[in-house]
């Protein structure tokens, strides 16, 4: 099986790496070689390598810049899609996409499902939901996982985000009217390979839409708590104590772009699919958590 990986240098795309290459003959592209800017130039490149699997770790995430950039949030979140899910289907490969917590509005009570009617707040929102309807539209095999709260070792994330912070400060302020469930690129790329494993074994899920999720829930500003009282039980250097975060109102505290105020995702298909239990999102974040404090004490 020869695979494909566009946006190797994201947080999902470097978790990605390993487990894809332990299944085939996997070419790893950054914007250098596979720019989704350039959407034009994408078939040229499936063309060039062949793939019979394209997994598409690439977007545009600055959700807030978005507001203020739609042209280019549009290009890479769903022209740059559509292109590859068209020559994915001339080629008759599958494509992995992934997708957002952010297409829904936030206020359903419980647990979002994919039949769920999405309705995006912003402009990040809607061009990740474009992207979604244009790889359903292409005709080709697709999984398109929807997850949220994004976390990984590198990169920027809130995880990073908080133990700097907690290592600057004495007080952090942390947002707790937004509820969602925190997941690791780890995982992420764990599901993925899966899928893909099942694929060359010949016994695939289904094509479509799944949320890819740990279970629980929590807000920013407990999520934030946890990761330094992990921090702390490893010893690692904080100014704010987990004590010391103090929650707000998504009111005080603004910003250009709208967020659900419920990011919970149902994951009963992808589980049913896969015959497998998703971890506790607390047992997913403290490994990653760990790393980072023993890099900082070391």
């Amino acid at each position: 099986m020869r695979i494909l990986l566009v946006g190797k240098g994201g947080q999902v795309g470097r978790e990605l790496q390993a487990p894809l290459a332990a299944l085939g003959d996997l070419v790893a592209l950054d914007r250098t070689t596979a720019d989704l800017e350039r959407p034009d130039d994408l078939a040229a490149v499936v063309r060039r390598e062949r793939p019979d699997v394209i997994v598409n770790a690439a977007a545009y995430t600055a959700v807030d810049k978005a507001e203020s950039e739609p042209d280019r949030a549009r290009l890479v979140n769903a022209t740059a899609v559509a292109a590859l899910a068209r020559a994915a289907a001339d080629r008759g490969a599958t494509l992995v996409h992934y997708s957002t917590d952010y297409v829904f509005d936030g206020t359903k009570a419980g647990r979002y499902v994919e039949t769920d009617d999405p309705c995006p707040l912003s402009v990040y929102g809607r061009t990740k939901l474009e992207g979604e309807a244009a790889a359903a539209a292409s005709g080709c095999r697709h999984w398109i996982f929807r997850t949220t709260w994004v976390y990984a070792p590198h990169g920027q994330n809130f995880v990073r985000t908080m133990l700097r912070l907690g290592r600057e400060r004495d007080e952090l302020r942390v947002v707790d009217d937004q509820f969602g469930v925190p997941t690791s690129a780890r995982l992420i790329a764990a599901i993925t390979a899966d899928c893909i494993g099942r694929l060359a074994a010949g016994a695939p899920p289904p094509a479509g839409i799944y949320h890819l999720a740990p279970h629980g829930e929590t807000t920013w500003c407990r999520f934030a708590r946890t990761i330094l009282a992990a921090a702390r039980e490893r010893r690692a250097f904080l100014r704010c104590q987990p004590e010391n975060v103090v929650g707000i109102a998504t009111a005080d505290y603004p910003l250009p772009a709208r967020r659900p105020a419920n990011s919970r995702l149902d994951t009963t298909k992808l589980e049913t699919a896969l015959n497998i239990r998703l971890p506790e999102w607390q047992d997913d974040v403290l490994p990653v958590v760990a790393a980072l404090a023993a890099e900082s004490s070391s």
